[in-house]
């Protein structure tokens, strides 16, 4: 009970932060954060520059704020009630203008292959490179010392200090000639203007792929019209989205979004709702079904009464858990921030010792300082920083796209090592409504459903609905039945022609005398209920005589055998938890291919049994629909809940699959195998980057040039890599 209170007296911020470069600083932005007194926990994301925390209500934001700019940065708030348009592309003259002014300085270098021994006079590389390196480069200057006042190191700091150096020892070459009659010397003007250049160039394409990981945010907020037709007081009108209330009619013409969820009180259309649930195929719609806000309309005009607008909707809690999910920190990223955080320090030290090596033993001070400034230049933790979240933001949004919602980046992680899938039956294999299976009559089939029909006209029964369901689909019209009464643990009965009626089950008809002289025992150890019709005799001797019986029972969904065939093809244990008994848990483990199964299972059992699974260090991931699953969605690794049931599930699981079919379960399972291989293959180039890059760079072996283009070329592949997952579909037979 003191950690629900707690809970409630929380409050989670979101802040846009600038100035962050690398790992770094996303190390530095969380430490100051989670100094503040109230704050509980703290998340930075540097793919998409926001901060997330959790702290008490007594903590504002502006004190957030204040210690994000003490730690060398900035930050603003971000309001739920309001969506952030995303940043825009970052203007590519500086770059344009950088390498414009570099060119003259590097082609002396890249001609001296072929004999060329031409360069300029010193004068003009100064005024050449002076305008990069404090006009251009003016960034690094900014930030780095902004992190230097704080005692920290980042990224800009390290570019800052060894451009400096290449351009500071040039100068002095240059102020030396003027006192000197020798020979012009090398100066290096060219590596510090070609150093920015190349880091703003790297910093420009970097920027430009991870706005590309945001886009699945971008074409969730883009199915929100801004308008819609409202009828009120039987006037027709648009208004502006944020003036619609609950209740109001809303008018969906064909070819629009519908913009707000509600119940349909008019027409008859298709909607397209791939966008939110990835189905391909559109999804009919008639008085009395819901409809999601978002989804196009096709030809039919509805009239929609407004159920949820703005937060509320199903629309902005999708995008809610995506952006949740994507500011996230995977367990994984947490290693890296720990090396992060001490990385720059550890590079300057190394520098350092760089410079001094060389210039003590070799004695030549020149070709120590540009060493020292290759290890500076090449140590950029940037793509360690961006390893985790990029993969992480397009692994979640891709997933999006095909109806999979990944509620934390934990879960997507996690996923990837699961053994165990436990099923829960009603509504995650089975369609979850009972349907008529079958029908047998002594004499006449279709009078026995007429008669059933009658019985049930008036019952809000689940099998009554399969009954009159199923007259309905045969066109058979229902008798006139009168004096109608349910009888409590038994079915219903009533007067029809003059004759009392009777249906419900076989203890009822053997203590009214009925012999129930035909055959059913196959159906009963399949789990399909029985309903059996008796009416009194027609001589009027008091005897109730057998008309027949109907059979009921749960549908399996069509793609539940492909399903668990599919996870048995990742090598994936498959079990089956449910509440229903031994026969129906049987006959549908047998048709799907189940491994295991265990029946007259409870809510709380369901739990205890996810714990059984995971007691053998098994990874066990529970897929389930209702308010029973939630015990057990919580206790396993992963939960993954089917987004035609609860609230309750989805608010348990982890994952939550945007339509009822189980072949999302392999396709989410999937997708978090690819997502944490892309995450590893991010990481181990990052380590092996630098582990291979500084000591080259210390050694000599690594032109400050080279150094640039390959730290930005870093980052850039990083994020690039991250991409390729937003070529990923579902395999065949997950998607319909």
């Amino acid at each position: 009970m003191s950690n629900a209170i707690s809970l409630a007296l929380e409050q989670e911020i979101n802040l846009a932060i600038t100035g962050m470069s690398c790992a770094s600083c996303v190390g530095r932005v969380e430490k100051s954060l989670a100094k503040v007194a109230g704050v509980t926990q703290v998340s930075v994301n540097l793919a998409n520059e926001k901060a997330t925390i959790t702290a008490s209500l007594a903590v504002p934001a502006a004190t957030l704020i204040a210690a994000v700019e003490r730690a060398g940065y900035t930050a603003q708030e971000l309001l739920a009630s309001t969506d952030v348009a995303p940043s825009s592309l970052p203007n590519g003259w500086p770059v344009a203008v950088a390498a414009l002014l570099s060119a003259p300085l590097l082609l002396p270098m890249l001609l001296a292959p072929l004999g060329s021994h031409w360069q300029l006079p010193g004068i003009w590389q100064l005024l050449l490179a002076t305008p990069v390196q404090f006009w251009l480069g003016a960034r690094f200057y900014g930030t780095g010392w902004r992190a230097l006042k704080a005692l920290n190191g980042n990224m800009d700091l390290l570019v800052a200090l060894g451009t400096s150096a290449a351009y500071g020892l040039s100068l002095y070459q240059l102020l030396q000639q003027q006192h000197s009659s020798h020979a012009q010397p090398h100066f290096y003007f060219e590596a510090s203007a070609t150093v920015i250049t190349l880091v703003l160039l790297g910093k420009w394409l970097e920027a430009r792929a991870k706005r590309q990981t945001a886009d699945a945010i971008g074409a969730l907020k883009a199915l929100r019209p801004e308008r819609a037709l409202v009828r009120r007081d039987g006037v027709e009108r648009e208004l502006a989205l944020t003036a619609i209330r609950r209740g109001d009619l809303v008018l969906v013409r064909p070819g629009e979004r519908v913009a707000v969820d509600g119940l349909v009180l008019e027409g008859h259309s298709q909607l397209d709702e791939s966008l939110l649930t990835g189905e391909s195929l559109p999804v009919p719609k008639q008085p009395g079904d819901h409809v999601t806000g978002g989804a196009i309309n096709g030809a039919g005009l509805l009239l929609v009464e407004t159920s949820a607008i703005g937060a509320e909707t199903v629309l902005a809690r999708i995008i809610r858990m995506v952006e949740h999910a994507q500011a996230a920190k995977a367990p994984i990223q947490r290693l890296v921030d720990q090396v992060s955080s001490v990385f720059v320090p550890v590079v300057l030290v190394l520098a350092a010792l760089t410079l001094l090596g060389w210039g003590l033993i070799g004695g030549n001070w020149e070709a120590a300082l540009l060493n020292a400034v290759a290890v500076l230049v090449i140590a950029c933790p940037c793509a360690l920083g961006l390893a985790t979240p990029t993969a992480i933001m397009a692994g979640t949004g891709v997933a999006a796209r095909y109806g999979i919602l990944i509620k934390d980046a934990a879960a997507l992680e996690i996923a990837h090592r699961i053994r165990t899938v436990a099923f829960d039956k009603t509504g995650t294999l089975t369609a979850g409504k009972p349907v008529l299976l079958a029908c047998q009559a002594v004499d006449d089939e279709q009078a026995l459903l007429s008669l059933a029909a009658a019985l049930q006209a008036n019952s809000e029964h689940p099998l009554a609905h399969a009954v009159l369901d199923a007259v309905r689909l045969r066109g058979i019209v229902a008798d006139i039945a009168s004096d109608s009464k349910a009888v409590p643990g038994y079915g219903t009965q009533a007067r029809i022609h003059g004759r009392q009626t009777y249906l419900g089950s076989a203890r009822w008809m053997q203590e009214l005398g009925v012999a129930l002289t035909l055959q059913t025992e196959l159906l009963e150890q399949q789990g399909q209920t029985i309903s059996w019709l008796a009416q009194d005799d027609a001589d009027g001797g008091g005897n109730i005589v057998l008309l027949g019986w109907l059979a009921f029972g749960d549908t399996i969904k069509p793609g539940a055998a492909a399903a668990i065939a599919r996870l048995h093809g990742m090598h994936i244990h498959t079990v089956m938890l449910s509440g229903d008994n031994q026969g129906a848990v049987h006959y549908v483990a047998s048709q799907v291919g189940i491994d295991d199964y265990r029946a007259n299972v409870l809510p709380a059992d369901k739990a205890q049994a996810i714990a059984a699974l995971r007691a053998n260090k098994q990874v066990v991931a529970m897929v389930g629909d209702g308010i029973n699953d939630a015990p057990a969605l919580a206790a396993a690794d992963v939960g993954i809940a089917m987004s035609n049931g609860t609230d309750v599930a989805m608010q348990a699981a982890g994952i939550t699959l945007m339509r009822g079919d189980p072949a999302l379960v392999a396709a989410a399972i999937d997708i978090s195998r690819r997502t944490y291989g892309k995450i590893r293959q991010n990481l181990f180039w990052a380590f092996i980057y630098n582990i291979i890059g500084i000591p080259l760079a210390a050694c000599g072996l690594l032109n400050p040039m080279i150094a640039g283009a390959a730290m930005a070329l870093s980052s850039v592949s990083v994020v690039s890599n991250a991409l390729l997952l937003k070529r990923w579909r579902p395999v065949q037979g997950e998607k319909p």
